[in-house]
C-alpha cells in the first residue's frame, strides 16, 4: 500500500493542525493504521493507532487528550487532529499501515510507511 501524508506546517504553541494520509494500491480497510513521529536527534515513536473498523484507538501518553486519530474507509484516508500543540510535538510525522486479520485491534508494527510531513511548533 502506498501512503501519502500531508498537512504539516508551522504553528504556534497552543494551536492546532490536522494531518491527513491518503492510501492507495491495496484494500485500505484491511489495514490498521498508525501515526508515528520522529523529532530531531530522537528515535521514531508511536503517536496513535486505529483499528480497521475505526472502533478501537490507542495513543501515546504524551498526546492522549490532545490528539485524535480517525479514518474514513470510503475515502481511503486516515487523519490526526492535533490540538493544544506544544514545542515538544515538533517532529516529522509518518503514517503507517499494518495488515490486520481482526477488524478491532490496534497494531503498532506497520508493514508499510509513508513519507513524513514536518510539524513545527513554535513557542
Amino acid at each position: 500500500v502506498q501512503l501519502q501524508a500531508s498537512g504539516g506546517g508551522l504553528v504556534q504553541a497552543g494551536g492546532s493542525l490536522r494531518l491527513s494520509c491518503a492510501a492507495s494500491g491495496r484494500t485500505f480497510s484491511n489495514y490498521a493504521m498508525d501515526w508515528f513521529r520522529q523529532a530531531p536527534g530522537k528515535e521514531r515513536e508511536f503517536v496513535a493507532g486505529i483499528s480497521r473498523n475505526g472502533g478501537s484507538t490507542s495513543y501515546a501518553d504524551s498526546v492522549r487528550g490532545r490528539f485524535t486519530i480517525s479514518r474514513d474507509n470510503a475515502k481511503n484516508a486516515v487523519y490526526l487532529q492535533m490540538n493544544s500543540l506544544k514545542p515538544d510535538d515538533t517532529a516529522v510525522y509518518y503514517c503507517a499501515a499494518a495488515f490486520a486479520i481482526r477488524t478491532t485491534v490496534v497494531l503498532t508494527t506497520p508493514n508499510y510507511w509513508g513519507q513524513g510531513t514536518l510539524v513545527t511548533v513554535s513557542s
